[in-house]
């Protein structure tokens, strides 16, 4: 996806906290003026570049000003690898950050839209909740919204985890096995996962599990206030985050503004591990929706 012209900076972000938060940028060509903005939040096992690199420079090459970053603890960023102490507090994280660049005054007028990914969908939903009015809209990529029925921890489980964690927030207890081949389609791409060398892949920690799973129990309880412009994108052969998920958001969200598309045969990573036809395809979905609602299109 070598696209040439494309600008590109990296930096990072000191945040109220006093930690070095990764920040990356993917501008169009010098004379484009871009259409909108697009701000990214990755997945649990995914940073903002390798896999992400090729589809923001995708996206900048179609006219749209792109930024991402590492939340802390996970990619370049600061912190402990994995470790997510409070969701809420990831939210409030990204959203400082993303607000800091939103006031840049080449963004000034420009429309500004959300892409989650995963784990990021979530906090891309969340975002949304604190600040319904900040975002022209969100896209959702195998969102993790809800934890389906089927693999929801018992009450007693959940309570004992949770009692747990408060004692042994960083512990390394949750097996976690090879996820490569639930989420690449591609042989190809799944033997490229493993050069990911700074994407947490050890067992999930304690803290941080318990935070996710009350992050989606908080977005099931709050999905009727999702008003924003949606698109949702799922594989429908997703074994990582159920589609029925997305189905849910999209049935039981308030946005007047929603479009969903399931991928026949896709698997989780339909942005990263599918053949390339089909990745092409989903970029220019996303790329389609974009512009229908930018004034550039």
């Amino acid at each position: 996806m070598a696209h040439p012209g494309i600008r590109t900076n990296e930096w990072y972000e000191l945040n109220s906290n006093g930690l070095e938060v990764f920040t990356k940028s993917w501008m169009p060509k010098l004379g484009v003026k871009p259409k909108g903005a697009l701000f990214f939040c990755h997945g649990y096992g995914d940073t903002c570049t390798f896999f992400f690199e090729g589809i923001a420079r995708y996206i900048a090459a179609s006219g749209y000003a792109v930024y991402a970053m590492d939340y802390p603890g996970f990619g370049l960023s600061d912190g402990l690898h994995g470790y997510i102490p409070s969701f809420d507090g990831l939210v409030d994280i990204v959203t400082e950050n993303y607000s800091k660049i939103k006031a840049r005054p080449e963004l000034k007028g420009l429309p500004r839209f959300l892409l989650g990914q995963s784990m990021g969908g979530a906090v891309a939903i969340k975002s949304h909740l604190k600040q319904p009015n900040a975002w022209d809209g969100v896209i959702l990529v195998a969102p993790m919204c809800k934890i389906a029925d089927d693999i929801v921890p018992s009450e007693p489980v959940l309570k004992a985890m949770t009692c747990l964690s408060k004692v042994l927030p960083r512990a390394k207890l949750f097996p976690t096995k090879d996820l490569d081949d639930l989420a690449f389609r591609d042989l190809r791409k799944r033997k490229m996962a493993v050069y990911n060398v700074i994407c947490y892949n050890d067992k999930t920690r304690l803290g941080t599990a318990v935070e996710c799973f009350k992050a989606t129990n908080d977005i099931e309880q709050q999905v009727r206030n999702v008003e924003s412009p949606l698109l949702i994108l799922h594989g429908a052969a997703d074994k990582v985050t159920d589609p029925q998920v997305s189905k849910f958001l999209y049935e039981n969200s308030s946005s007047k503004d929603k479009t969903i598309k399931l991928y026949d045969q896709g698997f989780h990573c339909i942005l990263e591990g599918e053949p390339d036809d089909r990745i092409f395809q989903v970029l220019d979905d996303m790329v389609s929706w974009l512009d229908s609602r930018t004034s550039g299109s």
